[in-house]
């Protein structure tokens, strides 16, 4: 994967655990790795087809001096999200915030944190058997697509499928959805049972009805 990279970018803005810190401000210093495919901007030279990295500084600079965040690695992680969702060439950031000012006491030079986030692609399988089965998976589908850290969603045909397990019940219209998000598999995995709780699905039999299954 290709990048770019932006290093020893100077902010000044008001982060920190102590009062003095929010309140008084202090310098901080920001090296950033953009990873993206640069083969066609390269070749057409077009910066229609890369990232501006002017305007990425700009953006960084902005949104730390906009917010204030206690710990650096708050300010680092809501800075990574909001890379990534405001430019979507991006499939990956690297982002080491560095605080040199930081209240230790002691000398040191410097003071950072590093984190790499980005986008990820994932498979689903998507099935109901109880009630409008094809509504309960198009409205767990569409809210899906309506969170933010999910994106690029594509959904298979579907298709009926006898029940498992050993439960008398109906078939099932099942599927698969592909997408890409920002999420870890714990944090997708709550948003996956979060949509099956909003169509009313009740985990009482093991392999038993659903009006929605969301699976990794």
């Amino acid at each position: 994967m290709d990048q770019i990279k932006i290093t020893g970018l100077k902010v000044f803005a008001h982060h920190g655990v102590f009062e003095e810190e929010t309140r008084n401000g202090q310098d901080f210093f920001v090296n950033a790795a953009l990873y993206l495919d640069c083969r066609k901007a390269g070749k057409c030279d077009s910066l229609a087809d890369s990232v501006d990295y002017g305007e990425v500084c700009h953006f960084m600079t902005q949104f730390l001096q906009n917010h204030t965040y206690r710990l650096i690695e708050a300010a680092a992680e809501h800075l990574a999200t909001e890379l990534l969702l405001s430019h979507g060439r991006l499939f990956f950031v690297e982002i080491e915030l560095l605080k040199p000012n930081a209240p230790i006491g002691l000398p040191f030079e410097n003071v950072s944190v590093s984190i790499r986030r980005g986008w990820h692609t994932v498979f689903l399988s998507v099935g109901s058997n109880m009630g409008d089965r094809e509504r309960f998976i198009r409205d767990g589908i569409r809210r899906l697509c309506s969170i933010p850290q999910i994106r690029d969603v594509a959904v298979s045909d579907l298709i009926e499928t006898e029940p498992y397990g050993g439960v008398c019940q109906q078939d099932f219209l099942n599927g698969a959805v592909r997408l890409e998000t920002l999420f870890t598999p714990h944090e997708l995995l709550e948003c996956l049972h979060a949509a099956e709780a909003e169509a009313g699905r009740v985990r009482t039999v093991r392999w038993g009805p659903r009006t929605l299954d969301l699976d990794i």
